[in-house]
């Protein structure tokens, strides 16, 4: 069977949601384990085997994919301690979890959201994606164009600046593309699918369409600095 989630996910998410609170988490710690985390990790390991197919230098592993239930409130203003989804990534290889592009799903109470991206670029991995896109343009357009890429997540998404960045010639033919500040491609789907036979066939031909974006973006962060004094983020 392909892995997925069930109604008790679900149920427990939700009421995770109506009481977020370390000692109610604590009480109910194993039904966490038995209904969230543990058809998390199926469907991790899964995809260790799945993603050779199309996304082979990306990583999915328990330990690196599986985000903590517990929030980091240090700096925020928001102090509730604990998230109320469950959440995976899938890096390279070599840039790992917190640098490049990866693929991503989460389930929450009310949506399944998954895709990939870059979603909070370091400004030096921004500098080489743009240049990359600068010296490339036509091959990322030819992935977001493309029918697989716009029947499977649609369009490319993301925060834009308003011009093209300094540095960059304002009439380039990839302007569009320049003016990205998130590089982002997902679809979100009701909470309801998560716990269906469609999910992990739907989870993998959204992935499949995501991964040519993934790679573009890490070839471009990956590549060694060009000499392109002054460019700007």
């Amino acid at each position: 069977m392909e892995p997925q989630f069930s109604s008790a996910t679900l149920k427990f998410l939700r009421a995770l949601k109506r009481n977020n609170d370390r000692e109610w988490f604590k009480a109910r710690r194993d039904r966490y384990e038995r209904d969230v985390r543990g058809p998390m990790i199926a469907v991790i390991e899964r995809l260790a085997s799945d993603l050779k197919r199309f996304a082979p230098d990306l990583v999915a592993a328990p330990k690196v994919s599986l985000y903590r239930i517990y929030r980091d409130t240090r700096f925020s203003p928001d102090k509730t301690p604990l998230k109320t989804y469950i959440s995976a990534v899938f890096p390279h290889r070599v840039l790992l979890k917190k640098q490049g592009a990866g693929l991503y799903f989460e389930v929450a109470p009310g949506w399944v959201w998954m895709g990939g991206g870059i979603y909070a670029p370091e400004p030096k991995e921004l500098l080489r994606v743009r240049k990359h896109i600068a010296a490339t343009w036509p091959q990322l357009d030819r992935i977001v164009r493309g029918r697989r890429f716009t029947s499977d997540i649609g369009a490319l998404t993301g925060e834009r600046v308003s011009r093209v960045p300094r540095g960059f010639p304002r009439d380039h033919p990839g302007a569009e593309y320049l003016k990205h500040r998130q590089f982002l491609a997902g679809r979100e789907f009701p909470a309801e699918l998560a716990t269906t036979a469609d999910f992990y066939p739907t989870l993998l031909r959204t992935f499949s369409a995501a991964a040519p974006l993934i790679s573009f973006l890490n070839d471009g962060i990956l590549t060694t600095n060009r000499s392109s004094s002054g460019l700007s983020a």
